[in-house]
């Protein structure tokens, strides 16, 4: 069984896609105005964004993006810190990995 799509429920649909598609390589899809967009990426996954007025998301709550390298990862936190996104350093903890707040209130965890 392969998990097939998820939604999300976030402030800003569309700063979010655009966070997606520069960050992760996301594709849009399809835009419905400001309320719902579909991304996919290069393995098929569908991820869905709909727009809501209040997001409150648990702290523990995450989506993940695997990168083929510890030097991708690093790259990604170099690129997202220079863009003035508030990110830690990529640590060793269960992998090679950091978190950044993603546009539209939930957390993402880049990891190899």
């Amino acid at each position: 069984m392969k998990l097939n799509h998820i939604n999300l429920t976030v402030t800003d649909v569309h700063e979010t896609r655009a966070f997606l598609e520069k960050y992760f390589n996301l594709q849009t899809r399809s835009i419905h105005k400001d309320t719902f967009a579909i991304l996919v990426d290069e393995d098929r996954l569908l991820l869905a964004l709909t727009k809501g007025k209040q997001v409150s998301y648990p702290n523990s709550f995450h989506i993940g993006f695997e990168q083929e390298s510890e030097e991708q990862v690093n790259e990604i936190n170099r690129h997202l810190k220079k863009d003035g996104f508030d990110v830690k350093p990529p640590k060793r903890a269960h992998r090679w990995t950091f978190y950044v707040k993603a546009p539209g209130g939930f957390y993402i965890e880049i990891f190899s």
